[in-house]
């Protein structure tokens, strides 16, 4: 078996305005990065409606339907916007992340990172805000829980954000742990150490402004991987973030390639031990081309070694 590589041309067809950082670009970054490594390629399919019900409600949904143009770009907020190829890109966001899940689950790619576009990780159940429509992640997880029978699911959250919409869907499922490494402060403004979940099933670690990767290396060790011991996941999924890195023009940690294939080796650990490696990976964040496209070959390279 091999690592997994899940994307889908229509993620091409989001289109955000000029100068925005969530741009096509990214993709032809992450793209290119991984172009000669010998990796599992597969279609990402549309997300089925019963799939995004797992995250979010009903009214979103019609309201993500609704707000499509059929021409142009709309803006949902300051910094969300659709345009007319937006819904099939979410639709396959979400459709990725649901496919990697079975195949890991059902032995058919030994672990798999999710190519895609629009981001997910900020997306609440009912508010796309961030550069994201819908719960890509979170969605997944239920996913594994529901369909799979799964009892235990982890989410590690290394983007340099907090991922708020994440934690808002999942918060309150007892089977689902939810941990978050990120920059505070900065935006959205949420993800304190005292937000723990319904079921101490929340575990939120901020980091200082311009704190670098021997920083980050010590929390983990410290805090997030003894946390994951504890729970004792039968599936890990990753919102791999690469927005930490020190070129990253969002925001002020100062990580490395090498930083974010540590932190790979180590979720990789947690999964050898309990949970027969399974690791499914999703794209978040990550602004400087460069950069995202040096930190995802690193993060995916250590996918396929382990």
């Amino acid at each position: 078996m091999k690592t997994a590589f899940l994307t889908s041309p229509d993620c091409f067809d989001h289109q955000t305005p000029p100068g925005h950082p969530e741009q096509i670009a990214r993709l032809d970054a992450v793209l290119g990065a991984v172009s000669d490594l010998d990796i599992d390629h597969v279609q990402a399919p549309l997300a089925a409606e019963d799939d995004l019900l797992l995250g979010h409600s009903q009214g979103h949904i019609n309201a993500i339907k609704a707000a499509t143009p059929h021409k142009g770009r709309v803006a949902l907020d300051a910094d969300t916007h659709m345009s007319p190829g937006s819904l099939a890109a979410a639709y396959r966001a979400v459709g990725a992340n649901v496919m990697a899940v079975d195949l890991v689950i059902q032995g058919k790619a030994k672990n798999a990172f999710c190519a895609v576009r629009p981001p997910g990780h900020h997306a609440e159940r009912e508010t796309p805000m961030g550069f994201c429509l819908f719960g890509n992640v979170a969605i997944a997880a239920k996913h594994a829980l529901r369909y799979h029978g799964m009892k235990k699911v982890a989410i590690v959250d290394f983007d340099v954000h907090h991922g708020n919409g994440t934690q808002d869907i999942v918060e309150d499922d007892a089977g689902i742990f939810f941990a978050s490494s990120h920059q505070m402060p900065l935006w959205p403004g949420s993800g304190f150490s005292h937000e723990n979940g319904a079921y101490g099933n929340v575990l939120n670690c901020p980091l200082p402004p311009d704190s670098d990767g021997n920083h980050m290396r010590k929390i983990y060790q410290d805090v997030v991987f003894p946390a994951l011991q504890s729970f004792r996941p039968e599936l890990i999924l990753v919102s791999a973030g690469f927005d930490a890195h020190r070129a990253d023009p969002l925001a002020n940690l100062n990580w490395d390639a090498d930083d974010f294939a540590w932190l790979t080796h180590g979720i990789c650990d947690i999964a050898h031990q309990h949970c027969q490696g399974r690791v499914v990976s999703t794209l978040e964040g990550g602004y400087d081309l460069t950069a995202l496209g040096q930190s995802v070959a690193a993060h995916v390279q250590v996918l396929m070694e382990r």
